[in-house]
């Protein structure tokens, strides 16, 4: 049988994108460094097959590009903001024209089935076409000063390098919700991806190779280092010469970065785990709960950090809602991403699926009512061992299972008698990054959207915890981190900001009416 990885190649998806045998793990933007780390290996979950390598970035190759990036800068902020737009406006244009192909190794690397890898590409689209309007609403405000004759104001200039540390399960629109942002804003990137979905990464830079040198855009402007995290990654972190680190990741992974990071008084913006729930009311119109309930739960396969991992659902409607929704699972069907009719590919990997089955198990010794699924799947089609069918489970609220975040397609069923006891049950967990509420009852959705509600930084009525629009600031509280990226005015964080007094008067009157005789 034909593998998906020779599909590809025959497809010219691969050298489309530029995807050679061996590629190299340090880019410039404009160029590619002959670099001499070890070799890494990218197959795809999807069947296992080896897809290319990489030869990854030492740490004098790193020191290389580092110097490069500086350079850039200097050059990149005096460029006037619209007209970074304009380059990014091409990035975006040029971005379309391989959204097949890159959606495609997006699914095929990752393992998020064919809809979600070209919904992966458009969203880096849709990020391009909001930092080009950005570029020219880079706001300061204007303000009353105390003192006759002056004026104050307060603007934002360029920050710098932004570190942009991704994670595997977006393995490109991450990177451009920092990215794009960032260059309208001034600032050059440095982008180290996840091991796991490196390839991506090439081809992303590839693609914008093309825009960049035709727009004669300085070389270091955005670029690319992968490389193990024990031998590049403290290095990028301990760097001052990265004043912000955007970071994506479990939440292990932001305590380290904070530390790392804030240790030299470095910024960050950190987007990590995510335990998301759903309160379910009477006055709930089902059949679109039930939508949003299935594709938060098992898109990506549960590997999310929006995806829905917690139902809270009214007593009175339980009964019918679980039967609801275990036969909308019994519809699922499973296998290869690229498959157009796969409802669920593979998880990323098989250290994955052992979490997956341990996190049931544990369910199981917490008192936990397995409903449905729960199997890693085996046969023709599933001998990569990454496949699994998705679980529900009927838990009690105060079980410690239901407080951890299991990135995998694990949801759990909870009762609740009413809305003071469905909002203690939601905020009860140390994540806080999206939620939502079905009801057709207005006083139960603004309850929800109240101070008192839901503590996350993402609450929606009437719609699921996933599929987060580039509009809005992305983010959430408590042990998600509490950064915000892509839209509304999160690009104030890749900027520094500055108060500005101007005094032209004849004379220096201070402030509190101080004087001094001389």
């Amino acid at each position: 049988m034909e593998t998906s990885v020779q599909m590809l190649i025959e497809g010219a998806v691969l050298s489309d994108l530029g995807i050679k045998d061996i590629n190299s793990g340090a880019s410039t933007g404009t160029k590619w460094l002959d670099t001499t780390g070890d070799e890494l290996v990218s197959s795809s979950p999807a069947d296992g097959a080896e897809i290319g390598k990489i030869k990854q970035t030492s740490k004098e190759d790193y020191e290389k590009v580092i110097v490069i990036a500086q350079r850039a800068f200097e050059e990149w902020r005096s460029v006037p903001a619209p007209k970074r737009g304009e380059v990014v406006r091409q990035i975006g244009n040029e971005l379309r024209k391989y959204k097949e192909q890159l959606g495609q190794l997006v699914s095929y690397e990752m393992g998020k089935i064919y809809t979600e890898g070209q919904g992966e590409v458009q969203e880096m689209i849709d990020i391009c076409d909001f930092a080009v309007g950005l570029s020219r609403q880079l706001y300061g405000l204007t303000m009353h000063s105390e003192r006759p004759h002056h004026r104050m104001y307060e603007q934002y200039h360029p920050l710098g390098i932004i570190g942009v540390v991704s994670t595997f399960n977006f393995p490109v629109a991450v990177w451009a919700w920092n990215a794009m942002i960032a260059m309208v804003c001034g600032d050059v990137v440095l982008w180290k991806p996840s091991s796991k979905v490196p390839l991506c990464a090439v081809a992303t830079h590839n693609i914008v190779a093309k825009v960049l040198k035709e727009n004669h855009v300085p070389e270091g402007v955005l670029n690319l280092v992968v490389g193990r995290s024990s031998e590049i990654g403290d290095v990028i972190l301990n760097d001052k010469r990265i004043p912000l680190i955007s970071a994506t990741g479990s939440v292990p992974l932001g305590r380290r970065v904070a530390q790392k990071v804030g240790e030299r008084l470095g910024k960050t913006i950190l987007e990590l785990g995510g335990n998301n729930g759903i309160i379910i009311t009477e006055k709930a119109n089902l059949d679109i709960t039930l939508r949003a309930v299935v594709f938060g739960a098992v898109g990506t396969a549960g590997q999310r950090c929006t995806s829905t991992r917690r139902l809270i659902i009214h007593e009175n409607i339980y009964e019918e809602f679980k039967e609801k929704l275990l036969k909308a699972y019994e519809q699922l069907k499973y296998g290869n991403p690229l498959e157009e009719s796969s409802h669920v590919g593979p998880l990323i990997d098989t250290g994955a699926v052992e979490d997956f089955t341990n996190a049931i198990a544990i369910a199981k010794e917490q008192n936990g009512n397995i409903i449905f699924g729960g199997e890693v799947l085996e046969g023709e089609g599933y001998e990569s061992g990454t496949y699994v069918i998705p679980c529900i489970a009927e838990m009690d609220s105060d079980a410690a299972i239901v407080k951890e975040e299991t990135f995998a397609p694990l949801l759990y069923l909870m009762k609740y008698k009413d809305m003071d006891e469905a909002i203690a049950i939601h905020n009860n967990v140390p994540q806080g990054l999206s939620s939502a509420i079905f009801t057709e009852d207005l006083s139960e959705a603004e309850y929800f959207l109240a101070h008192n509600g839901s503590d996350c930084g993402i609450a929606n009525v009437n719609i699921g915890t996933s599929g987060a629009e580039i509009g809005g600031a992305f983010g959430g509280e408590k042990e998600t981190g509490g950064g915000r990226e892509s839209g509304s005015d999160a690009w104030k964080a890749y900027m520094r900001r500055q108060t500005n007094t101007i005094n032209y008067g004849d004379e220096l009157p201070l402030a509190q009416g101080i004087k001094f005789d001389i």
